[in-house]
């Protein structure tokens, strides 16, 4: 990792450092249930498990669990468990993602599929996602259980469609947003569903921030989308690329096919299907002259502007101001 990589990255991990100060304890606490639920006896799956460390990123998810439940009133014993299940599930998402994408680098370290090959990165999401329902059914209610397995099979049935219109250079934007909102929004939907009915909080509000969470999931996936043509690998950490050379379309992919004239969306169409990282750079001043990327970032932002419209029904905390500048920073990050 070059120097100015590290820098950013630095940066990055003290300002959610400061952000996240008031949940300090309860994430500690949420890494000690997420490693002990993790930990095996035989040495080389503590080794996989310890690699996923290296590349969990933002904590966003069990954070969201924790500052929902703050905001709404106490955190009790269930919330560092139901954060650690859900970092769980997330993990599990992104070790499928990289077989799926064939991506050889997240948060500056190598993939586990590009590691140790495929067959053990599917075995060690498996064994995430199968230890994430056992630590949710240590609860005394099953009802976690039942929210996080539906969320679960949403996630799932979104990367399903995304993996079956992939070449698909006709999806609009309706099929583009009914993906993102399950293989991405649907599990900090109910990270903040969670957070909120752990702590008390009656129906309405549980719902509220159930929405927040959603729409703060939409907004960080089109980030990440824009981020996966324009972003730096050395700040990013991770492959970058791979929706083009996978042929998935993302917003600004799609927009640009929208608008475009018929000669210039046939370019388009021939540059997408004949993926090459040549290819890709030539893809940028369509991107750029013909204002999807801008459009790209208003949709972000319409989504971050909903999330911060459904924490109305919160009273003033710190925690509701965590949740704001949250929603913010997802649509002003670099990686």
């Amino acid at each position: 990792m070059s120097l100015s990589s590290l820098s950013q990255s630095a940066e990055t991990g003290q300002k959610l450092a400061v952000l996240y100060a008031p949940i300090a304890a309860e994430l500690a606490e949420t890494e000690r249930v997420f490693a002990e639920e993790l930990g095996s006896r035989f040495p080389f799956v503590q080794l996989l498990v310890d690699h996923c460390a290296d590349f969990r990123g933002k904590r966003l998810r069990p954070a969201l669990v924790l500052l929902t439940g703050q905001a709404c009133g106490q955190l009790t014993a269930s919330h560092p468990v139901l954060a650690a299940v859900v970092e769980m599930i997330h993990t599990a998402t992104l070790v499928h993602d990289d077989i799926l994408d064939e991506a050889m680098v997240r948060r500056h370290a190598a993939t586990v599929n590009a590691e140790w090959g495929n067959e053990t990165a599917v075995l060690l999401g498996d064994y995430l996602f199968t230890h994430a329902f056992h630590l949710a059914a240590s609860l005394e209610s099953t009802l976690a259980c039942r929210w996080i397995g539906r969320a679960t099979n949403l996630v799932c049935e979104g990367e399903m469609q995304q993996v079956h219109n992939r070449g698909n250079l006709d999806l609009n934007e309706d099929d583009y947003f009914a993906i993102i909102r399950g293989k991405t929004a649907e599990l900090t939907a109910v990270s903040c569903r969670l957070g909120a009915h752990y702590a008390g909080a009656d129906e309405g509000v549980v719902n509220a921030l159930e929405n927040y969470g959603r729409d703060l999931g939409v907004a960080f996936q089109i980030a990440d989308d824009v981020l996966d043509i324009w972003g730096e690998e050395r700040v990013t950490g991770k492959s970058l690329g791979t929706d083009l050379e996978k042929q998935k379309l993302t917003l600004p992919l799609i927009r640009l096919l929208a608008t475009s004239d018929a000669a210039t969306a046939d370019r388009v169409r021939r540059l997408l299907v004949e993926s090459s990282a040549e290819n890709r750079r030539e893809l940028r001043p369509y991107l750029e002259g013909s204002g999807a990327l801008d459009y790209a970032w208003q949709r972000a932002q319409r989504s971050v502007a909903h999330a911060l419209n459904a924490l109305d029904v919160l009273p003033d905390s710190g925690a509701k101001t965590i949740l704001r500048t949250m929603a913010q920073y997802v649509v002003r990050r670099t990686s």
